[in-house]
């Protein structure tokens, strides 16, 4: 018994002697700390299919592994970004909006001081359809009549009791507005209420007025979408491509680059008389154009191996130029000089200032 109790012992000193003072053998090295190799890209569902070519493609072009990309929204992508510093917390928010400066208070407070924000091109958001279904061509006061959950109503508001489109507007056809779109964590669903609930309301005299007199309300009123004939659908547009092709009569919210790869399937509504063309984004022409963004974590860099190269690699010519690989993919291009500035942007990633909003 007391040779056994002396092997112990002398096992026991032979494991501390290999320790440094203060370190605890079994919490050191990669694995224990929680250090990876792998970058990691978390947001926007509408960047993530530009975020996931990236990666396969400077996977290829390395050997190296490919990054993660994780589609959770917009919102969602922020809140994770803005955790904190370090392995556990994403390296790069993907986002079709720009970072509100309520997310930003949310990066600094967890530590996120040095962000730097990289407009990687345009989408549009564009309201489609099955293949066989009927046309439309809405004026944005007709998305904010139809998806409201208050109306104007004598001098006040009632709840939207609209059920067609034809109620709406004559000139729509009369089938019932069933919307799939995204839900609130969606920075489409964001720029859908700006782009076409706000702007739509904004047209109509008595929201006009209110909007002068109390913003706040007017932006309750405007962008409150009502359950029902909105159906929010998940992050994933392709299960909103999905269902359009079996619900007849249903509308979709989904980004440029969703029915621009499902052509056979769906078709796109116009707006204001504008079809949802690559022209007509780039110009901004079509009324629901928006920027795309990549939020870069610095803090990150020295820690995880390829994040400085990911970044280079989304902005780079062969990607997202002119004729690159994200263009086939419906990635609407910066204009050359603008590109050729956040190609310098990608190599020194300026500081980003706190948002006005």
């Amino acid at each position: 018994m007391t040779k056994l109790r002396l092997a112990a012992a002398l096992s026991m000193l032979a494991l501390l002697a290999g320790c440094g003072p203060g370190e605890d053998k079994a919490s050191s090295g990669p694995a224990a700390t929680g250090a990876r190799s792998q970058v990691w890209v978390a947001g926007s569902s509408t960047v993530a299919p530009f975020a996931s070519r990236v990666s396969e493609t400077l996977s290829r072009k390395t050997g190296g592994q490919a990054a993660k990309v994780e589609s959770l929204g917009t919102g969602g992508g922020f809140k994770a970004f803005c955790g904190g510093t370090g392995s556990n917390f994403p390296d790069i928010a993907t986002a079709s909006r720009p970072i509100k400066a309520s997310e930003f208070d949310a990066c600094q407070a967890a530590g996120v001081t040095d962000i730097a924000e990289i407009k990687i091109g345009y989408d549009g958001i564009v309201i489609v359809t099955a293949k066989t279904g009927a046309d439309f061509d809405f004026k944005r006061a007709d998305l904010y009549r139809a998806l409201a959950a208050e109306v104007p109503a004598g001098a006040g508001f009632s709840a939207n009791k609209a059920a067609t489109w034809k109620e709406v507007n004559a000139s729509l056809p009369a089938q019932r507005i069933t919307v799939y779109g995204p839900p609130p964590t969606s920075g489409t669903r964001d720029a859908f209420v700006e782009l076409a609930m706000e702007a739509g309301a904004a047209e109509i005299d008595q929201l006009k007025a209110l909007k002068s007199s109390d913003e706040p309300q007017f932006k309750q009123k405007a962008g409150t979408i009502r359950t029902g004939a909105w159906i929010d659908a998940g992050e994933n547009d392709n299960a909103i491509i999905g269902t359009l092709t079996k619900t007849p009569g249903a509308l979709g919210v989904v980004g440029y680059s969703f029915l621009d790869n499902n052509r056979d399937g769906v078709k796109a509504a116009k707006v204001g008389g504008v079809e949802p063309t690559y022209d007509a984004i780039a110009s901004g022409d079509y009324p629901l154009s928006r920027s795309l963004f990549i939020y870069v974590k610095k803090a990150n860099i020295p820690l995880i191996p390829g994040i400085k190269d990911y970044v280079a690699e989304f902005v780079s010519d062969a990607a997202a130029g002119k004729g690159g690989y994200l263009v086939s993919r419906g990635l609407i291009t910066l204009p050359e000089a603008d590109h050729a500035a956040i190609k310098q942007a990608a190599i020194d990633l300026p500081a980003l200032a706190r948002p006005a909003k």
